[in-house]
């Protein structure tokens, strides 16, 4: 039987957290919200909608984590 290209496939089925914030981070996200409603000229997204972007473009750009995970990988 010949080799797939294709590797196994992750599984992406969304993962339910809750976090407690406290209440200064909560309303700064509601006014990042805001901000960025202004800015793309979308509607205001509820807090619990930013942080997934966030905590996602946070690891992007954290070398270390980057440079960690791809020593891990070799």
């Amino acid at each position: 039987m010949n080799k797939l290209k294709l590797g196994p496939i992750e599984d992406e089925t969304p993962v339910k957290v809750t976090v407690d914030l406290p209440a200064a981070v909560h309303r700064d996200l509601v006014d990042y919200g805001k901000q960025l409603a202004a800015e793309t000229g979308s509607k205001v997204a509820e807090p619990g909608k930013l942080i997934v972007p966030m905590v996602a473009r946070f690891m992007e750009s954290d070398r270390g984590f980057t440079r960690g995970r791809k020593a891990k990988k070799a």
